[in-house]
């Protein structure tokens, strides 16, 4: 079983803009503090052409209902990958030693000065009879998530 979450972020910003903010690191550092992470450690380098982008943190694993919080523990370890390459990037989620990973890709569009980061993620589980429990529950953390990181968007892009 694949869960599919598809979620649309917009800026008042044009994409040139946006597309700088999303490989800035006190970017991410700042979207880390926002959403309360324990820890967290945000790489940006070149790829090639494009540039990739590693989040690597540590949220507790308060609010997660006890059938998953047995698999996950206290705390959950999130590696976030990003290959960005123009207007678009791949994208690879791990929870660290965890059955399951996400992956998907984020691809810009301008239009009056607008721009709208369009998110594609299929979340996939190996733990036999919970699995489109836990890739449910993982599909509402990366949504909650994905609108702390607009929300941190906007009030960059307006400095």
């Amino acid at each position: 079983m694949t869960k599919r979450l598809t979620h649309d972020l917009t800026y008042d910003a044009p994409l040139a803009d946006v597309a700088a903010m999303l490989i800035d690191p006190a970017f991410r550092e700042e979207v880390c503090a926002y959403q309360g992470v324990v820890r967290s450690n945000v790489t940006v380098h070149p790829n090639g052409a494009g540039t990739e982008v590693v989040i690597d943190q540590v949220q507790a694993a308060q609010g997660i209902p006890s059938f998953a919080k047995k698999f996950v523990g206290d705390e959950i370890n999130i590696v976030q990958s990003e290959s960005w390459a123009g207007d678009a990037a791949r994208i690879h989620v791990t929870i660290p030693g965890k059955p399951g990973e996400m992956s998907g890709t984020a691809t810009l569009r301008e239009s009056g000065g607008r721009t709208t980061e369009t998110v594609s993620l299929d979340i996939k589980v190996n733990i036999p009879l919970v699995s489109g429990k836990i890739e449910g529950l993982i599909s509402d953390l990366l949504l909650k998530a994905l609108k702390a990181e607009n929300k941190v968007g906007n009030d960059y892009l307006s400095r």
